[in-house]
């Protein structure tokens, strides 16, 4: 492609991440989750850099096969389980450990021929009302498992909806613990804010998936600043045109920026089609040549301004960070009042991706 636009993935900051959530929680395993083709990242691109992992956590089916047709052989969870009795069918050739937290998934593994066991994770709902069991039908689900010949071992499992506060914990691991009394078994528990801050948590296997990609699961840079975690993601373009302007002037569509007074105006090759969030407003930071600035006006499909002021030296070809080492995707998620898991995931097929 000639169209300057790229995505440059660190696979050093990978592997350096997932070792920074071994060293948050020494005593446990871990999940790297790699759901939503690794955050955006490209499943098959990056999955070698975190190979040091103890097993991957996604959704899809296709992603699993992906991984076991590489030659991944260590385990890897379905977090979601399984949609239909026709799956049990490819979980059982590609020996994948599923999530159970409904009473119909109980009833089509019993009914299943499997040449072996598989492994389960009975999801326990622990306040955050999405997927698992409530508290009180958890035993009752634990034991209709126990007794099927097609279940191995059996972890629990549950999630967090506020690991990111200091109290956010508590009261979830007050029904866990009300649910599973009695239970010996694995635990799994801890997502990203979990296993960085709130050790209680870890038990058997944690679960990291945000912070591996260099990003915060509180929306705030600040909040792992001293982490030693990295930007994985690095979206990066060129200045392909310079306006200068007059006081007064209005910039792109509906003149939602006028120049305070004369101002050298840059263009750069990326727009909302390519995943930058169109509703990120005027003053969201990019860097140019090294020099931080800001975009002005609305953001279009395939360009957006940015202020040359703070970098009169700036021109034609002039590097334009978007996000990555020196914007963090949480600033731009932040000025366009979203999280940086989303920006993430909206980069577009069209942007070319490389490794290094």
């Amino acid at each position: 492609m000639t169209r300057p636009i790229v995505a440059t993935l660190n696979g050093d900051a990978l592997r350096q991440n997932v070792n920074i959530m071994r060293q948050a929680a020494p005593q446990s395993r871990v999940w790297s989750v790699v759901k939503a083709n690794a955050y955006g990242h490209g499943l098959e691109r990056v999955w070698q850099n975190l190979s040091d992992t103890d097993g991957f956590a996604l959704l899809n089916l296709e992603e699993a096969i992906l991984l076991r047709e590489n030659g991944w052989k260590k385990p890897i969870l379905l977090l979601e389980g399984f949609f239909s009795a026709d799956e049990l069918a490819i979980l059982d050739r590609y020996r994948l450990t599923t999530s159970v937290h409904s009473n119909w998934q109980i009833k089509v593994l019993a009914e299943a021929k499997l040449s072996a066991p598989l492994d389960i994770y009975l999801k326990i709902n622990s306040g955050m009302n999405r997927l698992g069991f409530q508290p009180e039908h958890v035993h009752s689900a634990w034991q209709k498992l126990r007794a099927l010949p097609n279940v191995g071992e059996m972890t629990l499992m549950t999630h967090f909806a506020e690991a990111d506060r200091e109290e956010g914990v508590q009261e979830p691991l007050r029904r866990v613990a009300l649910a599973s009394e009695g239970i010996d078994a694995p635990r799994s528990f801890a997502n990203s804010a979990a296993t960085m801050w709130h050790p209680q948590t870890h038990h058997d296997w944690v679960r990291p998936g945000i912070v591996l990609y260099g990003a915060s699961p509180t929306g705030n840079w600040q909040d792992i600043a001293g982490s030693g975690l990295k930007p994985v993601m690095t979206l990066e373009s060129e200045i392909i045109g310079v306006q200068t302007l007059k006081a007064g002037e209005g910039v792109g569509y509906n003149y939602r920026y006028r120049t305070p007074g004369e101002l050298r105006l840059g263009v750069v090759a990326c727009g909302y089609a390519d995943g930058y969030p169109r509703h990120a407003p005027t003053g969201t930071p990019v860097i140019i040549d090294g020099v931080r600035t800001q975009t002005l006006g609305t953001v279009s499909m395939d360009m957006l301004m940015v202020d040359l002021t703070p970098c009169p030296n700036a021109g034609i070809g002039s590097r334009v960070e978007l996000w990555g080492e020196g914007v963090k995707i949480d600033e731009v998620a932040q000025s366009a009042g979203t999280v940086g898991y989303e920006l993430m995931c909206a980069v577009t097929a069209r942007v070319p991706f490389k490794v290094r």
